[in-house]
């Protein structure tokens, strides 16, 4: 894996992990009773983006971590990922 591919991996696990860790103990207008007028009652009533960034930041970055242990400790080659169709015949 070169410096691009890390980056690259890095932004996708990122991201993924933003989708889930937003999520997490979400409440919405209707279930807070305060819905704003002009917003649908399913809207988040307290995001609390800052917390939630901090958290998907750690998460990734140790996401990231073991699958960089993986790939550059070569305990998945890419003659294994060639060879896995072989094992599911």
């Amino acid at each position: 894996m070169n410096l691009t591919g890390g980056i690259v991996l890095y932004a996708v696990l990122w991201f993924l992990t933003l989708f889930i860790v937003i999520l997490i103990g979400q409440r919405s207008q209707q279930d807070a009773g305060e819905v704003v007028p002009g917003t649908p009652a399913g809207a988040p009533a307290d995001l609390r983006l800052r917390g939630k960034l901090i958290w998907t930041t750690v998460i990734a970055g140790l996401i990231w971590a073991v699958l960089a242990y993986v790939i550059l400790g070569g305990l998945i080659t890419r003659a294994d990922v060639a060879n896995l169709d072989r094992m599911f015949r």
